[in-house]
């Protein structure tokens, strides 16, 4: 266990930015396997609804350092790609 004062804050300040990094993260993977869903269900109206809610969470996520923008990048063009074989 930290014995110095500013080591007992930053363990604090750590914990509560876990647990911020936490909730966006899962909420961030709901959104995603809700464009998944979508598309695997062939729903086409669905899918793109469900994008449309997803990219600017991903884009959030990104700019608040949850996911490196690269990885933010990716994922949105890859759920575009995949909302698009829908037609």
């Amino acid at each position: 266990m930290a014995h110095h004062k500013s080591a007992l804050k930053r363990i604090k300040q750590n914990k509560k930015k876990q647990l911020r990094n936490k909730s966006i993260r899962s909420g961030l993977r709901t959104f995603i396997k809700n464009v998944r869903e979508a598309v695997e269900a062939k729903d086409a109206a669905k899918a793109k609804e469900a994008l449309q809610a997803a990219i600017p969470v991903i884009d959030k996520a990104a700019t608040k350092g949850i996911i490196h923008a690269n990885a933010a990048s990716r994922n949105v063009s890859r759920l575009t790609k995949l909302v698009n074989t829908l037609g």
